[in-house]
């Protein structure tokens, strides 16, 4: 079965080649804003389902992969930050304290659409202002939902973790093998 990961993350590519999957990627850009009301979620899951379908081509024989991940905190959602400014405020709300990893998967082929939520919670240290903006400053989580890296240096600010590693770094790599099992065969 022919797979296609819509997206340019190298984390997510990491963990697909590290399982032993074999892809081809497709950068897919869509809009991320939060719906009003929506729940986290639902947010994961729909854009996960928007990044498939935009990877997929009519005809295709593919298996499109499409993931979404969000950091919650107190039901609200913390993206990608805007500057590090906003960075330094997620990281003073996630201090010492547990928020959840949603990870949105979905795989599709034609109209035919799969997926699920995976749910991780991480346990983040106390930090201080001095271990933010060291932090902030080395711009690792400039691009990472809720303003840091689990795999790299903000791995020294996890006590623990409840679920998925894969799931906090991009994708639930075991949700996707066990999806991919639900998959019709041709």
């Amino acid at each position: 079965m022919r797979l296609i990961l819509a997206s340019a993350s190298p984390r997510r590519a990491e963990l697909l080649r590290a399982a032993g999957f074999d892809f081809d990627t497709v950068a897919v850009d869509i809009d991320e804003t939060p719906r009003e009301g929506e729940a986290p979620a639902t947010y994961v899951r729909r854009l996960a389902a928007e990044k498939s379908a935009a990877a997929s081509r009519e005809g295709s024989d593919a298996v499109i992969l499409g993931a979404d991940t969000a950091v919650v905190v107190d039901g609200d959602i913390l993206g990608k930050p805007r500057d590090d400014r906003e960075a330094a405020l997620m990281l003073r709300r996630l201090s010492g304290r547990r928020h959840d990893v949603l990870t949105g998967v979905s795989l599709r082929k034609g109209a035919y659409e799969i997926g699920r939520v995976e749910t991780t919670a991480v346990h983040f240290a106390p930090l201080g202002d001095r271990e933010i903006a060291w932090y902030v400053e080395s711009g690792e989580g400039r691009d990472k939902a809720g303003a840091y890296a689990v795999q790299g240096l903000a791995s020294r600010f996890i006590r623990r973790i409840e679920g998925s590693y894969a799931n906090v770094v991009g994708l639930p790599v075991t949700a996707v093998h066990e999806l991919m099992g639900e998959f019709p065969a041709d």
